[in-house]
């Protein structure tokens, strides 16, 4: 039998296959993904070591799609752009979002969504500390936010959101002010 001219698996084949079980079953076992990839399960591993590596390159999938704000945005609309991004994104998948809270970030798009927060947050005055504790309140609320979009809520997630997030923002940015010296 001839081999096909483009290969059946991919890292990202592997990711897409993953994420539509997810989106319908909400998990995903390697033997039915390798059944609806019509591969067997060894297969996979040719290109994944792990369920894990699935999950991160799901994890990759969603945080993709997330448009990055450019250099020389305003902290505070950094923060505002990639919640948004990221709740867009999270709330097309929101049956993959326990399957993340439950494995340790690897992905390289989700690290430089990270960092970009991280270095944000150190332009408007926030410390290593204060970064981490308030990059995990954005992650929280949007988490929470985009399962609430994603199952249903339509037009009332989304306003909730955005006033959510100004409250937050404005919170940030009281905080900021405070640690700021005085002119």
């Amino acid at each position: 039998m001839a081999r096909p001219g483009a290969p059946k698996l991919s890292a990202c084949a592997i990711a897409a296959a993953a994420l539509e079980l997810v989106d319908a079953h909400g998990g995903f076992t390697i033997p039915a993904l390798a059944r609806a990839m019509g591969v067997g399960p060894s297969s996979l591993y040719n290109h994944v070591a792990s369920k894990s590596d699935i999950i991160e390159l799901m994890r990759g999938e969603a945080m993709g799609e997330i448009g990055l704000p450019g250099p020389g945005t305003d902290w505070v609309d950094t923060l505002r752009r990639i919640a948004t991004g990221y709740l867009r994104s999270y709330a097309r998948h929101p049956r993959l979002i326990p399957l993340l809270t439950a494995h340790t970030v690897r992905d390289a798009a989700t690290l430089q969504v990270c960092e970009l927060l991280a270095d944000a947050l150190a332009a408007g005055g926030f410390g290593a500390e204060a970064s981490l504790a308030a990059i995990t309140v954005l992650d929280s609320f949007v988490l929470g936010s985009a399962l609430e979009a994603g199952l249903g809520s339509g037009d009332r997630a989304q306003r909730t959101f955005e006033y959510g997030l100004e409250i937050l923002l404005a919170g940030f940015a009281l905080q900021a002010a405070a640690k700021a010296p005085a002119p």
